[in-house]
């Protein structure tokens, strides 16, 4: 039992040899082809909506982290049973990682987008893993791991030679693995980027509430917090010096922008809420950030939109589309591709060097990041990512309201507090929030500064709060006199609805 567990190990480090490897080819071609990640995309694409919905949930941020650890867990299975082969018979051993490996190359070659180049990082993953596994495999048989009778399976003997060379692979993994994380970094990383005033400012900021009431949403998220949810398992290289912005399909002039030349666009700036179509009921998949940007209007206007599109299919640059209807986003006069957040160049994890940003639309048919496209054409030609999943293609944000403080479940002292959070209904505005306590009478809250329709609103309620448990509720209406909705709905397929209800107890 102990040489086959010696056995496969040496299929495990084989094979995290050759995965670091190939990670480290991938950090100079694109990080998105290192084999694992590879794997994980087409996992993503692949897993229907509720389970991609049930993970969003349950992991939150860490969904991806999730998603790479099961991919390795499942790799390091097969490669333990690749060890177990290479036992008796190597060559059985390495058709397993051959096996493996050629599998995340056919998978890069799937991705949108995908080119010759993306398959090397699993050629080099395969090469390395295998001689890995050759390595150990012939010092093993050279000092007596392989068995020959029971006796000598029960007593694994410990050899020099194979702890030195399993003791450097391991080291290799993790050094291999290590630069290629350190060399991604660098080349993901924007250099400093200088963006110009605003033709077009936004007022200052109000005084955030949060100062008053503590535990409630910052007026404006941080970019650091702003919520990121979408497809990718790793950030994409974009060379400023290569990239560019292309409207064509049904336009009078197919024109190409390059990152100077939208700089060089008169810009608007404009405080906008967004909002992610997985957002629960209560979600933190909504955050509110000052965005500098092009006007989408001023960019089409130049192209000449024809006539019989209906919608602005977007591409990011490495293939991921997005479909927006066209009359939706030409209705929002602050619709904008945008290339600023909260005062500064957009992070790479938010859509560096440009984003779609279009005040009132979930972020899956509105906010293409990383964009280097967008066609003019119409839902009968052409379907998006997740138009082939069957969501929503019109899906305007729906009004709701969130309680952020007290946190369900928790326990707080007795006495004078507050119940506070925040409220949003883009393009609509909040014109009142209210808390329900104990399933009594509906009570209006103190709402906070009003930066624009287009923006959440700080809200808070003094309570006083009596020993034992309370059931709060909280419910928004918007400027149009429109109560939100009691109705539950799940995220799938055009947004979340209901009404947050959180259980408290008081000492």
């Amino acid at each position: 039992m102990t040489r086959r567990l010696i056995w496969a190990g040496f299929g495990i480090l084989a094979t995290l040899v050759g995965m670091a490897a190939g990670h480290l080819v991938a950090a100079f071609t694109d990080p998105a082809a290192s084999p694992v990640l590879t794997v994980g995309s087409t996992v993503i694409d692949l897993t229907p909506t509720p389970m991609k919905e049930w993970a969003i949930r349950t992991f939150g941020d860490d969904d991806k982290a999730v998603l790479v650890g099961s991919v390795m867990l499942g790799a390091l299975v097969l490669a333990a049973v690749a060890g177990l082969l290479a036992r008796r018979r190597f060559l059985l051993g390495a058709g397993v990682l051959v096996l493996l490996v050629a599998s995340a190359a056919v998978m890069s070659l799937l991705r949108p987008g995908a080119a010759a180049l993306d398959v090397l990082p699993a050629v080099v993953a395969g090469i390395v893993g295998v001689a890995a596994l050759w390595l150990l495999a012939r010092l093993a048989r050279e000092n007596g791991v392989r068995p020959t009778t029971a006796a000598d399976d029960a007593t694994a003997p410990s050899r020099r030679g194979v702890l030195l060379a399993a003791g450097a692979l391991g080291v290799a993994a993790a050094v291999l693995a290590g630069a290629g994380q350190w060399v991604t970094g660098r080349r993901t990383t924007p250099a400093g980027v200088s963006l110009p005033q605003p033709a077009d400012p936004a007022p200052g900021l109000p005084t955030d509430l949060r100062g008053t009431v503590p535990g409630i949403s910052r007026l404006q998220t941080p970019t650091s917090s702003f919520y990121r949810v979408d497809t990718r398992l790793t950030l994409p290289i974009v060379d400023l010096d290569d990239w560019t912005l292309t409207i064509d399909g049904d336009v009078e002039n197919e024109l190409t922008f390059t990152y100077a030349d939208l700089l060089a666009m008169p810009m608007i700036e404009r405080d906008i809420t967004l909002t992610c179509v997985s957002n629960d009921v209560g979600g933190p998949y909504v955050g509110a950030a000052r965005w500098l940007g092009v006007r989408l209007s001023d960019l089409l206007d130049q192209a000449g939109v024809g006539g019989g599109a209906d919608q602005i299919f977007s591409t990011d640059v490495d293939g991921m589309t997005l479909s927006t209807p066209l009359e939706m986003a030409l209705a929002q006069e602050d619709a904008m591709v945008a290339v600023g957040m909260n005062g500064e160049a957009l992070p790479e994890e938010h859509g560096f060097p440009a984003r779609m940003v279009i005040p009132g639309l979930y972020g899956f048919i509105s906010a293409t990041k990383w964009i280097s496209r967008m066609t003019l054409t119409t839902y009968a030609e052409k379907t998006a990512y997740w138009t082939d999943r069957k969501w929503a293609t019109d899906a305007p944000i729906k009004t709701a309201s969130r309680i952020d403080t007290p946190q369900s479940f928790s326990t707080i002292d007795a006495g004078d507090t507050f119940i506070g959070g925040v409220a949003w209904a883009q393009t609509r505005g909040i014109g009142k929030v209210e808390v329900q306590v104990d399933g009594g009478a509906w009570q209006e809250a103190e709402l906070g500064p009003d930066v624009g329709v287009d923006y959440w609103r700080q809200w808070y309620f003094p309570w006083t709060a009596e020993a034992g448990e309370h059931d709060l509720s909280v419910r928004a209406t918007d400027l149009d006199g429109a109560v939100q909705t009691d109705a539950k709905a799940a995220p799938f397929p055009n947004g979340s609805s209901g009404r947050q209800r959180i259980i408290v107890t008081v000492g």
